[in-house]
């Protein structure tokens, strides 16, 4: 079983950053892709962003403001967000894809913007 835990969240003021990250447990099992989705109120979840070992890519909302990385060697992915606007207020999971595992989610953190 693979736990994923996700920290930063906060109260930030419209244009300003905040950055999350997102711990794996380790096991003996591989992680190949880390990613994060959010999801407002009313709202489905959606898309934000996955790394893996040879790519990063985006939703096309966000592109230029939030960037993912990864610490392979803490098991350890990160969401850098800048810019923030009010509509990026949500609860923002982070999730990670271990070999023959299924997807492995995490509990939330809430993110809002709001002067």
């Amino acid at each position: 079983q693979v736990q994923v835990v996700e920290s930063g969240g906060g109260l930030v003021q419209p244009g300003g950053s905040l950055r999350l990250s997102c711990a794996a447990s380790k096991s003996s099992n591989s992680i190949y892709a880390m990613g994060w989705y959010r999801q407002a109120p009313g709202k489905q979840r959606e898309w934000i962003a996955t790394i893996t070992s040879a790519s990063t890519n985006y939703a096309n909302f966000v592109k230029g403001r939030f960037t993912i990385s990864r610490d392979n060697a803490k098991n350890t992915a990160y969401l850098q967000m800048n810019s923030l606007k009010p509509e990026d207020t949500a609860v923002f999971y982070c999730y990670a894809d271990k070999t023959g595992l299924p997807r492995q989610w995490g509990q939330g953190t809430q993110v809002t913007v709001s002067s």
